[in-house]
């Protein structure tokens, strides 16, 4: 039996079906089924941060560095890897056309889309500041992505670490809600966030620990939560 390609392979054999004069956006009008969804969901997630590198002026080590914590890339994997970058920083198409695309493909609101957010903002915080250019890019891919105000503003809170982060606002329920309430949230959304749920959606099993922290961020959330309530 053939051994399975891999992830980078199946993104260098998305790549090669791309047409004469098409650029690296048009590369999800060709994916669609399951097994690609994985393949767009890394080039979206590599692609987005290219662009997201200007919103701040550069592309620091750090930035590259946390592409390598996202994604485990094997030897020799590492030129599919860094051609998605490359090509996503050369092409003409803005950050905006890449986000909608993608939108159209797992269709709006989609939970694999906060996935790819997730990734994004992981990046924008690898070199310890999150900066103005950078929120502004997020908040766009989040409205073109169709996700909630209320869903930005929550991972915004779990990963900007300018305070330490509201329990309320990472589980997107409003401060007071009462406790039994929370607790069908938190499950909820700890249902939504684990790794195998994630990775029937379209997040590969490369990038699993996106999907590991977030179930982290939410106990944490919860735990903050209930223990507040009981000393109340």
């Amino acid at each position: 039996m053939d051994k399975p390609l891999s992830l980078w392979s199946r993104i260098a054999q998305a790549l090669s079906a791309l047409g004469r004069g098409e650029a690296l956006s048009d590369v999800f009008d060709h994916l669609r089924a399951p097994p690609e969804r994985s393949v767009a969901f890394t080039i979206a997630v590599i692609a987005l941060g290219a662009k997201m590198a200007k919103a701040d002026g550069q592309v620091t080590r750090d930035e590259v560095a946390a592409f390598r914590r996202i994604f485990q890339i094997p030897p020799g994997e590492e030129a599919n890897a860094a051609r998605v970058f490359d090509m996503a920083r050369t092409d003409v198409a803005g950050f905006d056309a890449y986000a909608a695309k993608i939108a159209r493909m797992f269709g709006p609101g989609a939970p694999v889309l906060k996935d790819v957010l997730e990734g994004l903002f992981f990046i924008a915080l690898a070199d310890g500041e999150y900066h103005e250019g950078e929120d502004a890019f997020l908040h766009e891919v989040a409205r073109i992505f169709g996700l909630e105000e209320c869903c930005f503003r929550a991972m915004r809170s779990a990963f900007v670490a300018e305070a330490d982060p509201d329990p309320w606002a990472v589980l997107e329920l409003e401060p007071g809600t009462p406790l039994d309430e929370v607790r069908k949230a938190w499950r909820a959304k700890v249902r939504e966030a684990h790794p195998d749920r994630a990775i029937a959606r379209g997040l590969p099993k490369e990038a699993v620990q996106l999907a590991e922290a977030r179930v982290i961020a939410l106990n944490k959330a919860w735990e903050e939560i209930r223990a507040s309530q009981a000393g109340a």
